[in-house]
């Protein structure tokens, strides 16, 4: 592993960081500014694309390879943007994120000391830390290969995912006719969170773009951390918990016949009806 270009890679991990720490002052800035501090939420994907960018003209003296290094920057600034525009038009004209507005309602001290540490910081820790195959992979001289081909057949699957999921769910909920309804059709019938699985497969295929040195199987700790926050803290089990506050029996129907991750066919509901 002595031909890695190490310091090169040190100094890319520092600019990266210097621009996380720049963009989330910024959002704070203009988050304090208007009063809604979930527009953190609309630049999550985003941040990742200023990582990649960064890292992509950091290395561009060093000998990676520039097929790697382009396909990482363009199936990265994809997922970010796209995430970031859906979010942005999700929502417009909603004010504040409920889950923001409990937040701020516990501030005490500083204003900007409690954002850093509740909100901003946090954020900027985990957007660094999850974009390591991103910034690891840009220094790799190996061509793609075969574990990269895969790299982008999984980051392909999980991209549609979560986009055709999104979209479903967005469809779905701008027809009045579903008002109160469980959304459990197209990709939502065969996995209650297809946008969190794709998001999973997104990052696990951009960390096996990274597997063109052995330095990159370290990196896998950022997809798991990412697919842990997904499935047990800020993503499904939160969202989950709120739906079965305000959806009762019908979202326990829901779960019982629907995989909580990985997609499957869905139960039958007279399978359901002889187990009970």
């Amino acid at each position: 592993m002595s031909d890695f270009p190490w310091a090169d890679l040190a100094l890319n991990l520092l600019l990266s960081a210097v621009a996380v720490v720049v963009l989330m002052g910024l959002v704070m800035a203009t988050a304090i500014r208007i009063k809604n501090q979930s527009i953190i939420d609309i630049v999550w994907g985003p941040g990742f694309v200023v990582v990649a960018v960064v890292s992509y003209l950091a290395s561009a003296s060093s000998d990676g390879d520039d097929a790697r290094r382009l396909v990482v920057l363009a199936l990265t600034a994809v997922w970010g943007l796209r995430l970031g525009i859906y979010i942005g038009n999700r929502n417009r004209g909603h004010g504040e994120d409920k889950r923001y507005t409990a937040l701020m309602r516990h501030q005490t001290g500083s204003l900007v000391g409690f954002l850093i540490r509740k909100i901003y910081g946090l954020q900027g820790v985990l957007l660094w830390f999850i974009s390591l195959p991103v910034q690891v992979a840009m220094y790799e001289d190996a061509s793609i290969g075969l574990l990269g081909a895969l790299g982008i057949a999984l980051w392909l699957v999980g991209f549609s995912f979560e986009a055709i999921g999104d979209w479903q769910l967005a469809r779905f909920k701008a027809d009045p006719a579903n008002a109160g309804r469980i959304m459990d059709r197209g990709l939502w019938a065969w996995t209650r969170h297809p946008n969190y699985f794709g998001d999973a497969c997104v990052w696990f295929g951009l960390w096996m773009l990274a597997l063109g040195h052995p330095i990159g199987i370290v990196a896998v700790v950022s997809p798991i951390v990412m697919t842990k926050l997904l499935v047990s803290y800020s993503g499904k089990a939160l969202l989950e918990k709120g739906m079965r506050r305000s959806k009762g029996a019908a979202y326990d129907e829901y779960v019982a016949r629907t995989s909580g991750f990985f997609p499957r066919p869905p139960r039958r509901r007279d399978a359901l009806a002889s187990e009970s």
